[in-house]
């Protein structure tokens, strides 16, 4: 597996938050090319099976979500302009000339309006969504049967290699998390751990985590590890807040989360020598770990974080090394209820 290759398969995809089946068909493409294995949609999750689940063995649940930021068609005004809404939290600031996809019924390349320096003085600038205006070059009567009210629209940025093992691109929040699973899977190859596993790549995790809460009721696991992605230190960050890229994954503790699994994957790394980073948080984490630990009777869940800059953003930034070591994280734990059976 080409982890540089793969993951920009996945980010030229468009998988904006409630409309993911583009990107769960190509996650199911690459998980049958890379692994051999078969998903299965449930939904706007995409679930895949490894080991045969029996009484007395763990069950489990290893996420990533697969959906990305992004904005919908609010209505058409009457110059042609899209009006959108957004889906999942962005910072305004960054919209201004913006390229952009709009996928309604076909797919129609726009960009975001911006006034011109030189008629603005410099100042001002979007704060709020309903600013936003998207500029297709189409009239409204041309737009009224290719654009619909909550069409999605993703924003159109190439993937690309920066210095060393670095990558910038859209979506990487969270294919990052995608890819490492995919990994995940090709390590594992035909093993048979001590544990059954289901791997999720659950939808809508940007407007509220949807797609793990149905999901994880679905499994019903006896542990669950949501693989996401966290901040990375940048020029105007706080760096006790954040993590480095290219120091490995971030293991999360958290009152929310087990401190026991958060331990374990902590001696796991240690035994193994695999980098890691510890993320402590106060409270929920903002990940599907907080539907997975609140599902039916509770679930004991902790996640497991690849650090990147820029986050929420068409230029999020990550370093592969910290998506191999995520996924050889997660195998070498797995590995660990072999030895323990």
């Amino acid at each position: 597996m080409d982890l540089e290759n793969i993951l920009a398969e996945l980010c030229s995809v468009s998988g904006v938050s409630g409309s993911e089946r583009p990107v769960l068909e190509k996650i199911s493409e690459i998980m049958k090319k890379c692994t051999g294995r078969e998903g299965i949609f449930s939904g706007n999750n995409l679930l895949v099976g490894i080991g045969e689940r029996s009484e007395g063995k763990k069950h489990i649940l290893i996420d990533a979500h697969a959906d990305e930021i992004g904005l919908i068609c609010s209505y058409i005004d009457s110059e042609g302009f899209i009006v959108p809404s957004n889906a999942g939290g962005m910072d305004y600031r960054f919209l201004p000339a913006q390229r952009v996809t709009v996928h309604g019924t076909e797919d129609l390349p726009g960009v975001i309006a911006t006034l011109p320096p030189h008629l603005s003085s410099g100042e001002g600038g979007m704060t709020k969504i309903d600013q936003v205006r998207i500029d297709t070059g189409y009239s409204a009567d041309e737009l009224k049967n290719k654009v619909f009210p909550g069409d999605p629209i993703s924003f159109t940025a190439p993937f690309a290699k920066l210095s060393g093992d670095q990558v910038t691109g859209k979506a990487l929040d969270n294919r990052a998390g995608v890819a490492a699973l995919v990994r995940f899977a090709e390590i594992i190859g035909n093993e048979a751990p001590g544990c059954s596993i289901t791997l999720l790549f659950s939808g809508s995790e940007e407007i509220g985590e949807r797609g793990a809460k149905t999901a994880c009721y679905l499994v019903d696991p006896d542990i669950a590890i949501a693989v996401d992605t966290s901040f990375a230190s940048s020029p105007d960050d706080g760096p006790k807040e954040c993590g480095e890229t290219g120091k490995g994954p971030m293991i999360g503790i958290s009152p929310s989360l087990s401190r026991d699994l958060s331990r374990e994957l902590m001696r796991t790394a240690e035994e193994n020598k695999i980098p890691y980073q510890s993320e402590p948080m106060a409270g929920l984490t903002g990940t599907n770990a907080d539907q997975f630990s609140v599902s039916r009777a509770g679930v004991v869940t902790c996640t497991v974080s690849v650090p990147i800059r820029h986050m929420h953003s068409p230029a999020e930034t990550a370093d592969l090394n910290d998506i191999e070591n995520t996924a050889l994280l997660l195998a070498q734990y797995v590995r660990r209820f072999s030895r323990n059976a």
